[in-house]
């Protein structure tokens, strides 16, 4: 995340070790720790191997490989700027507010965490939360959202009504980040970040709607326990055309109805409803 002195991100330098436990570390410099299953990944605004040895020195950690990139290749080459869609304007916290008539504006610190808006599923989601909250005539009063990143897409739904939003994450980090997002945003009192292995177990899944941007082995893992299946509305995404058929066969027989398809470059969106539960019109 940015703190003084950083006020943008320009260059990134990612130290990979061969393990999970790191002392904690007060740097300037520090962007953040992502951990990743038993290894660590120390990214920081510039170079740091003096610290890094001094950290393998102290706690006989090895450095796995480091590497010395441009932010905009982080993010596959696209810069972060401000967009726009029907009703939402999204806004890089390090950009000077410009905000479209009628919109309503995000703050977002995007950091390295997946969900800056500029993927092509997160802006599916964008806009389909849109149609659903705003067009469809549903009442949707509560949200889940499975796999959070930055948080845009729950702090997205609390600024277009939703009154309780539980967003969840994995990784200690993405948490960390979206956390912040939602105080930049002034939505503590609708949006509550948890972290939580979907992998060991599932939160309540009872609300209006589920959003799930998650990749397809997890989506088909998620399709196959009834727990998940306790919710009213599911956003499905994070999956190509390719992937379809297989996503259906996991879908319980019977109680799942399609109400909408939507695609964006090569990825795909499903909107589910399920008939365990009814939505209040």
């Amino acid at each position: 995340m940015l703190r003084p002195p950083h006020n943008r991100y320009n260059r990134l330098y990612v130290y990979y070790f061969d393990r999970k436990e790191l002392p904690p570390i007060d740097d300037p410099d520090l962007i953040g720790t992502w951990i990743e299953d038993d290894n660590a990944l120390l990214f920081f605004h510039r170079d740091r191997r003096d610290l890094v040895r001094e950290i393998c020195a102290r706690t006989g950690a090895s450095l796995v490989y480091e590497a010395d990139l441009d932010y905009r290749d982080w993010e596959a080459g696209v810069e972060i700027t401000s967009f726009s869609t029907r009703t939402l304007t999204v806004r890089p916290v390090w950009e000077e507010g410009g905000e479209r008539q009628g919109s309503r504006e995000i703050i977002l610190d995007p950091s390295v965490i997946f969900g800056s808006g500029f993927h092509a599923t997160t802006r599916l989601c964008l806009e389909t939360l849109e149609l659903v909250l705003l067009e469809s005539g549903r009442r949707i009063r509560s949200m889940l959202d499975l796999g959070t990143g930055t948080g845009l897409l729950a702090i997205a739904a609390a600024r277009l009504g939703v009154e309780q939003v539980v967003a969840i994450d994995n990784n200690p980090f993405a948490c960390e980040v979206a956390r912040q997002n939602v105080r930049l945003n002034g939505c503590e009192d609708r949006v509550r970040v948890q972290q939580m292995d979907l992998m060991a177990g599932l939160p309540d899944t009872g609300c209006d709607l589920v959003v799930t941007n998650l990749y397809k082995g997890l989506l088909v893992r998620l399709f196959e326990d009834p727990v998940f299946w306790r919710g009213s509305m599911y956003m499905v995404s994070g999956f190509i055309a390719g992937m379809e058929a297989d996503l259906l066969a996991a879908l319980p027989a019977g109680t799942v109805q399609m109400l909408h398809r939507g695609s964006r470059e090569q990825w795909r969106l499903w909107l589910l409803q399920h008939s365990g539960a009814g939505l209040e019109r």
